[in-house]
Parts: C-alpha cells; sequence; structure tokens
C-alpha cells in the first residue's frame, strides 16, 4: 500500500498561524515561570499582550474564504471579524491585571498561559465550519475558563466554578448529541457538507433534523444563556472577578453567536419554519424575562448579568431574522457592547474591596454608590454615560447598535419584534438609570469603612478612559467601521 502524500501547500497551515501563536505565547510564559519564579505580573501582562498583538497580525494576514489544514479550518469574513473581535476584547482585558490591590490570581502566570489558552480554544470555534473542531474549541476555552473563575479564590468562586463546570458538561453533552445525530443522517461532521445532503433529501427525516436541531439550540443556548438555559450566569458572574465577569460577557458569546450563525441560518434560509419559530421565541423570552429580573436586583454586578443575557436575547433576533443586513447589525452591536460593558465592569472592578464591607453578601450594592457624584465626580460621570449607553440613550454607542438591529428586523419584515425591542429597551431603561438615581440623587454613606476606587491604578484607568471615548463619540467611527463589517460580513458564506 503507497503512503499518503500531503504537500504543505494543500495543508495551508497559515490558517492555524493566529492559534498558534496564542498557544505558544501560554507555554513561552509557563517555560519562564519554570526558570524564575516570583516575577513581577506586569511582565506577563506585556507577554500576553505581545502575543496577542501577534496574534492579531497574523488574522489580519489571512486571506479570505480559503480551507486549511484537512479542510477543517474555514477562513471566511465571518471568521476575521469575530477572531478580531476575540482578540482585541483580550487586550483591553489582560491590563486589569494590573490593579493596585493585590489579587490573588493575578500573581500567578498559570492565569496568564490559561486566558492563552482559552483565547485560542475561542478563535478555533469561530474559525471553522467542522463540529468536532467546534467541539473541541468549546471544551479548550471552557475548561481554561473555569479554572480562570476558580483562581479568583473565594467561597463564591469555587461555588461559580463548579455551577459552570456543570452547566457547561450538560451543554457539551448536548452539543455532542447533535452533532451524532447530523453526522448519522448525512455521514460528515462538516456543515457545508450536512447541507448539502439534507437539502437534497428535502430535509428529511424531518423529526431527526428536529432533534439534532433542538439539541444544539439547547447546547449553545447555555453558552449564550439564552433562557431557560441562563440560571448559572447570575451567580457565576457574581462569583467571579469583575474583570473576568466583564470578559465572560462579551467574548465567550461572540464565539457562540457565531457557531449558531452557522449552524442554523442555513436552516432558516431553507424556510424551515419550526427553527426559526423557536428562535423567535426565545429572543422574546430571553428579553423580557432578563429585564424583568433585572429590575428587583440589589447588586450592581447581578443587575448587569441580567442585563447582558438581554443583549444576548437582543443579538439572537439577528441569527434569526438571517440576512446580511442582520449579520453585519449583530457585528456592530456587539463590538459597541464590549466596550461599554467592560468599561462598566471595570469601574466595578476599581471599586473592588477584599472584604465584603458594604453588604454581607455582595460586593457591589447599589448603596455603595450612593453620592458617588459628591466624592467622585469624574467616575461617577463615567459609570453614568456606561449606564446610558447600555440603556440604548441617544448619542452613546450602544444607541446605533440597537437602531441598526431593529431596522435590519424592520426590512425584514419583522416589526412587531422590533417593537418587542424598543419596549424591552424602555424597561431596561428603569434599572439602568436606578444606578444613576443612586450616584446622583442620593448622599454618601457616611463611616470610616467606605473605600472608593481603591483598587485603581493608571492601566485600569486608561481601559475606563478608552471605553469611555468609544462610548460617548461613535459618531467618530462607526460609519467606516460599519463599512469594513460589511465588507467582510458579505464575502462570507451567508
Amino acid at each position: 500500500m503507497e503512503p499518503i502524500k500531503v504537500s504543505l501547500e494543500s495543508l495551508n497551515i497559515a490558517t492555524l498561524f493566529p492559534m498558534l501563536i496564542a498557544i505558544t505565547g501560554g507555554l513561552v510564559i509557563l517555560v519562564i515561570d519554570l526558570i524564575k519564579v516570583n516575577l513581577h505580573k506586569s511582565l506577563y501582562v506585556m507577554l500576553s499582550i505581545l502575543f496577542l498583538l501577534l496574534d492579531l497580525g497574523a488574522i489580519i494576514g489571512l486571506d479570505v474564504n480559503t480551507r486549511g489544514f484537512f479542510n477543517v479550518m474555514f477562513v471566511d469574513g465571518i471568521a476575521i471579524l469575530s477572531q478580531i473581535v476575540i482578540v482585541v476584547a483580550s487586550m483591553l482585558f489582560i491590563p486589569l491585571a494590573l490593579s493596585s490591590k493585590r489579587f490573588h490570581e493575578f500573581s500567578l502566570p498559570e492565569f496568564f498561559a490559561l486566558f492563552l489558552f482559552m483565547v485560542a480554544g475561542f478563535q478555533f470555534m469561530v474559525a471553522t465550519d467542522n463540529l468536532i473542531l467546534i467541539f473541541i474549541g468549546l471544551e479548550t476555552a471552557s475548561l481554561a475558563l473555569y479554572t480562570l473563575i476558580a483562581m479568583h479564590n473565594r467561597g463564591k468562586s469555587f461555588e461559580a466554578a463548579i455551577k459552570y463546570f456543570t452547566m457547561g458538561a450538560l451543554a457539551s453533552g448536548f452539543y455532542a448529541m447533535g452533532s451524532m445525530i447530523l453526522y448519522g443522517l448525512t455521514g460528515s461532521v462538516e456543515l457545508y457538507k450536512i447541507v448539502e445532503v439534507l437539502s437534497n433529501r428535502g430535509y428529511e427525516p424531518i423529526w431527526a433534523v428536529l432533534a439534532a436541531a433542538s439539541f444544539m439550540i439547547a447546547a449553545i443556548g447555555f453558552k449564550l444563556s439564552i433562557v431557560p438555559f441562563h440560571t448559572w450566569t447570575p451567580d457565576v458572574y457574581e462569583g467571579a472577578s469583575a474583570a473576568l465577569a466583564g470578559y465572560m460577557s462579551v467574548v465567550p458569546k461572540i464565539a457562540g453567536f457565531i457557531v449558531a450563525m452557522r449552524m442554523f441560518e442555513f436552516l432558516i434560509h431553507s424556510d424551515i419554519t419550526w427553527v426559526r419559530d423557536i428562535l423567535y421565541i426565545a429572543v422574546v423570552v430571553t428579553m423580557t424575562f432578563s429585564n424583568i429580573v433585572a429590575l428587583v436586583q440589589d447588586d450592581v454586578k447581578r443587575m448587569l448579568a441580567y442585563s447582558s443575557i438581554s443583549h444576548s436575547g437582543f443579538v439572537m433576533a439577528a441569527i434569526m431574522i438571517g440576512t446580511t443586513e442582520a449579520n453585519s447589525a449583530l457585528f456592530l452591536y456587539w463590538i459597541l457592547f464590549l466596550f461599554t460593558n467592560l468599561g462598566a465592569f471595570t469601574m466595578l472592578w476599581i471599586t473592588r474591596h477584599k472584604s465584603t464591607i458594604w453588604h454581607k453578601r455582595f460586593d457591589h450594592p447599589y448603596e455603595k454608590f450612593s453620592g458617588l457624584v459628591q466624592v467622585m465626580p469624574i467616575a461617577a460621570t463615567v459609570m453614568a454615560i456606561f449606564m446610558l449607553s447600555l440603556a440604548g440613550v441617544p448619542p452613546f454607542s450602544l444607541f446605533w447598535g440597537k437602531l441598526y438591529l431593529m431596522s435590519a428586523a424592520v426590512n425584514s419584515g419583522y416589526i412587531i419584534l422590533a417593537l418587542i425591542m424598543a419596549i424591552n429597551s424602555a424597561i431596561s431603561a428603569y434599572y439602568y438609570l436606578k444606578l444613576v438615581v443612586y450616584m446622583f440623587l442620593k448622599d454618601p454613606i457616611k463611616g470610616e469603612n467606605i473605600v472608593y476606587f481603591k483598587n485603581a491604578s493608571l492601566s485600569l484607568k486608561s481601559v475606563v478612559g478608552f471605553s469611555a471615548i468609544a462610548t460617548i463619540l461613535p459618531a467618530l467611527y462607526i460609519s467606516p467601521l460599519m463599512e469594513y463589517i460589511n465588507h467582510f460580513v458579505s464575502i462570507s458564506g451567508f
């Protein structure tokens, strides 16, 4: 038997470069720690940013619409765009380790190595249409993320990591079942071949396609915290550090959206109406339920957790609509959400104190921010700007994201959906403004225990400043950004 010859050109190894750079970065950090222990964390922060910059360069240098590495890597416009979002968000997150107070996890080099492995996992998820590789990327990223949450080293952090691990394992089981049914139906694990075989067969037997789609909706619903698969989210956000909670509200979800886009849009385009109906119900219930629950929260971090569930529902509408315009609106919304939400969580991280001195359970009760405008007017104003942006108040950035998404819904004939989105934005304004009322209209709590912004450092202030500028001045960059997004989405496989 002749050996199989594989040429390097046909493998197109370049498609793997971005992930390999991130993995190499993680390994380099581990090796440095083996050679010399107790180096200052700023070295690891700089190394992480350096490798993420190299990663970003490798992504920008990729050829669009190519396949590589035995055809399992698939680099289309959406893969490039989502990888850029993942890496840029990661580069904004890493400086948050340089807080002035010493927190346990950031002094460990393993934290930064695991973080880079997690980024590589998310990149694998979005740069393939192979069900097995999506699963490997998902598990790589998730296992690293569970550990990062637990590293915060408090009772609540361990509880959060275990909850997330249990729910993640269940989601992985659903994903494996859905993939198995699709493979059994079509004899392939590559989505483009699955689409081909199913469309030639007229999507028969429909009950099997329905079962596979249901398992996949449940699996991705867990990752995107779509109601009723959202129950882990507030507890996990509460247990994780505020910086990591902000990261979790943005990056794992963009990876989940891309996987959902690749999986469900071919079914939606084939006029399989029940998939669209299930997603329609999920979108409306997720937006509305999480907004109503957010109204009664006592803790700002839990409120932001429910608000991020609501934003996920909002953005899932784009996948349900399934047009190029809707996909472009999804990216625009999530890029704007990245700056605003990371800014809001960074403000919480700056106010973080090692002991819970304001409330016996919560780190960030509303009372903590009472009268902040009298103590630190700039901080109160910046936090208010982030809240108003999340509520979709013009002229702040997320207003434009909501506008583009609603116009995509209207242009596709989903007038009622657009109205539900508008009503939900109005409901959400109430709980965002609740924090603004505490900061601007109440008196500060008097007492020796009150500690404001003790965790602030130059790098944290820089991240907040950058996020604030991006939130206040969207008019400067929204048109070129939209052109860039449209360019990549239009040359994708959708």
